[in-house]
């Protein structure tokens, strides 16, 4: 079991999303839907789709981390200055986590109710992304109001296991970071194969 400062988390992963906001905001909002939409590999995902894949899972767990903090008031569950990291949980959160180099340490293949279509809506996707962050700051700052730890949240693709409402906003926040690295790869790849101009 890991300990964290609660306040030190929290600033943390709020400085987290803030700069996941601001990727999407100036690195994939300029580009053209068809270049959201691109793939660089028949079997590899566009930026709309690696946007999509996170808008389910935020799909699942905002609304589930709204409800306990909403709960862990109502209970007078009070704020803890400390905040005790479970092993499951604290093992999601490090496996999502790029490497400081930007490289993906464990990999696995999406689960099937999180798999996006192929062809999207990139302007509503990122526009729900970008909606989504918001919400997750918002609930960062709220969870400075009762203890993270007390609070647990059924993960989506096993829901008799529950993991904390911190490990949950880290694995969260870890699994959108993993993404927008792949994203900024498709960025990459969409920069290099531009023909060039006659």
């Amino acid at each position: 079991m890991r300990h964290f400062q609660t306040n030190d988390l929290l600033a943390e992963l709020n400085r987290d999303t803030r700069e996941l906001i601001r990727i999407a905001r100036e690195e994939l909002a300029p580009l053209s839907d068809a270049d959201l939409n691109r793939r660089p590999s028949p079997d590899g995902w566009s930026i709309a789709q690696c946007l999509e894949h996170l808008n389910s899972y935020g799909d699942y767990y905002l609304p589930r981390l709204e409800e306990a903090l909403r709960k862990g008031v109502e209970r007078q569950i009070s704020f803890h200055p400390e905040f005790r990291s479970g092993r499951l949980g604290h093992y999601f959160a490090e496996s999502m986590r790029p490497n400081a180099d930007g490289s993906i340490g464990l990999k696995m293949k999406a689960f099937k109710n999180h798999r996006p279509a192929p062809e999207l809506d990139a302007r509503a996707v990122l526009a729900s992304f970008l909606n989504q962050q918001q919400q997750l700051l918002d609930l960062l700052r709220r969870a400075g109001q009762t203890d993270m730890s007390r609070l647990r949240i059924p993960i989506s693709i096993a829901r008799w296991v529950r993991i904390s409402a911190g490990d949950t906003f880290r694995f969260l926040i870890a699994h959108e970071q993993r993404h927008l690295v792949q994203a900024r790869r498709v960025v990459e790849y969409l920069k290099s194969s531009v023909l060039p101009v006659a």
